[in-house]
């Protein structure tokens, strides 16, 4: 049987993928079929769209520009009767508030996200670290280089999204609340300023150059004008 080109690469792209066992990006996929990124894309694609229609027992899912081999969720307590049960990791509302922050507004510092939640985050921060939800992505661009985090392509399994875009809208009525309470801290009179936080509460989209830095290396005053993702609690016992 002659095998169209786009089936021949379909089916070097499922075997790439079932013995990798992690995400490959589209680059090496194309490297693989000898092609461009676009036919990579094309076979990846519909071969994910082919397990889909046929309910197969794998799902192929795409992590911003990689993709992974994976079994589906429904089967999970079917395999946990053949293989030893993974240790699970209890996520704490103190984690899930700062892996909230960092979510939606990576990438950030650790004093960002302390001054968001109101409260130390350490032993969270550490914990996320440790479950491979967040990592160290780079350093500011200002005194003190403080490290900035952004969630990892574990955190996008974990969730069930392949990408930032597709993580739940804030609801407008608590953007506006934010923004009121935002400009109630630091007293803005100015319709002009008011309109500026209106706009950061609306479109939550971290600028690490643009923001104002003080000789300290900590943000000057664009930090409370940032959106509260989620209300402060305390974080967990540090022991």
């Amino acid at each position: 049987m002659t095998l169209t080109e786009n089936e021949k690469n379909k089916r070097i792209v499922e075997a790439v993928l079932f013995t990798m066992g992690k995400s490959v990006d589209l680059a090496h996929l194309a490297a693989a079929i000898e092609s461009t990124p676009r036919a990579a894309e094309n076979a990846v694609t519909e071969l994910a769209r082919e397990y889909d229609e046929q309910n197969r027992g794998m799902q192929i899912i795409r992590l911003n520009d990689s993709y992974q081999m994976c079994t589906r969720e429904e089967f999970y307590n079917n395999l946990i009767t053949v293989v030893k049960i993974p240790k699970k990791q209890n996520l704490t509302d103190a984690m899930l508030e700062t892996l909230s922050i960092v979510a939606y507004r990576q990438p950030v510092t650790r004093l960002e996200i302390e001054k968001i939640r109101g409260v130390k985050s350490d032993h969270a921060m550490s914990k996320l670290l440790e479950y491979d939800l967040i990592y160290e992505v780079g350093r500011m661009e200002a005194p003190g280089r403080p490290m900035l985090f952004a969630t990892t392509e574990e955190f996008l399994r974990r969730f069930g999204v392949s990408g930032k875009d597709e993580l739940p809208k804030v609801p407008e009525d608590k953007t506006k609340l934010f923004a009121q309470q935002a400009a109630e801290e630091i007293k803005l009179d100015d319709p002009e300023m008011m309109a500026r936080v209106q706009e950061e509460a609306v479109n939550p989209e971290f600028d690490v150059v643009s923001e104002s830095v003080n000789e300290d290396g900590e943000n000057d005053t664009g930090d409370r004008l940032e959106i509260a993702v989620t209300e402060g609690t305390e974080d967990e016992n540090q022991n």
